[in-house]
């Protein structure tokens, strides 16, 4: 199950802010047509911390019902109380769910032995397979060794996207936890991550890219052509940095998914959307991006040149 390109999907709203339940669809059928393995429900990407608890659970059932078993649909559960990411965990079961994604909740900066008696807690709630996720960034706080150690006993805890961004994470993983699948959390870093034996990349650009980021997935995990990959890393790193360095995520993805036509919509506050100037600079990097990664994938490598782009702020 976590194996393979695992896109978190956006939510659309209409300009209303209510959800677009149609577009929702829209994207998930777009992403399993080209190609992707698996689909997240309710990660960041999806604006979860805007989402009440109703809306929360209907996407569980509604994604469900549009994906059709067609690949594994994995639904975060994350949420500021324990209580509360095991009453999402159920509801994600009852929904249908083959997998959950856990991450430690925000701001009460738990020690490991007590994020590990949390995501216990949310194992024994749904007893489904789960993906560990590992962002300090924004939870302030380590999945370190004593805490792996702690909730690798129970066989459900099957992987971890690995999103802290730092290098030595993706050595210690493989070395000392190889039974605890290693997943892609850092978009700069998806190749370095293969090289080391991930088997999945969780990625938001799968929300636009899915067809260019399946091809990669094969090229790295089955071909191992390392060479070739690295040509597609080049090709989407400046967009990597615009996505993930500018400050504005989610504005980024949906814009770029709008970009490719899909429907996306505004995002809820408190967030706010990009500036004129944001959008033509965010349009020109991914039209760069969308020619070199054709030339790649087509043709051949993209020249040094072409594959050279000036990032505007």
């Amino acid at each position: 199950m976590f194996e393979g390109i695992i896109p978190p999907i956006i939510t659309p709203f209409h300009d209303d802010m209510s959800i677009d339940e149609n577009g929702y669809a829209d994207v998930i059928n777009y992403m399993i047509e080209n190609g992707v393995h698996a689909i997240i429900i309710g990660g960041t990407t999806g604006e979860n911390y805007a989402l009440s608890y109703q809306e929360r659970v209907r996407q569980f059932n509604f994604a469900q019902e549009v994906i059709n078993k067609r690949v594994p649909i994995i639904c975060g559960v994350n949420d500021m109380t324990t209580a509360g990411a095991c009453d999402l965990a159920t509801a994600a079961k009852k929904a249908g769910a083959d997998g959950i994604l856990v991450a430690a909740p925000p701001y009460s900066l738990p020690t490991e032995r007590e994020l590990a008696a949390h995501c216990l807690m949310i194992d024994r709630a749904a007893d489904l397979p789960i993906m560990l996720y590992n962002y300090p960034g924004r939870t302030g706080v380590w999945m370190g060794e004593d805490f792996l150690s702690r909730v690798s006993q129970r066989d459900n805890f099957m992987s971890i996207k690995e999103a802290s961004g730092d290098i030595n994470r993706i050595h210690l993983l493989a070395r000392e936890f190889p039974h605890i699948a290693l997943s892609c959390g850092a978009e700069d870093q998806a190749l370095e991550f293969f090289v080391w034996g991930a088997t999945s990349w969780v990625t938001p650009m799968a929300n636009f890219f899915a067809p260019e980021l399946s091809r990669f997935y094969d090229i790295c995990r089955f071909e191992k052509n390392f060479d070739k990959a690295r040509q597609i890393m080049i090709a989407l790193l400046p967009l990597t940095t615009v996505i993930e360095g500018g400050g504005k995520f989610a504005q980024s993805v949906k814009f770029c998914a709008e970009y490719q036509g899909l429907p996306a919509g505004p995002v809820r506050p408190p967030m706010r959307e990009l500036k004129k100037e944001q959008r033509r600079a965010l349009r020109e990097v991914i039209e760069t991006a969308k020619a070199n990664l054709e030339s790649i994938l087509n043709e051949g490598p993209a020249s040094e040149e072409k594959n050279h782009v000036k990032l505007v702020k």
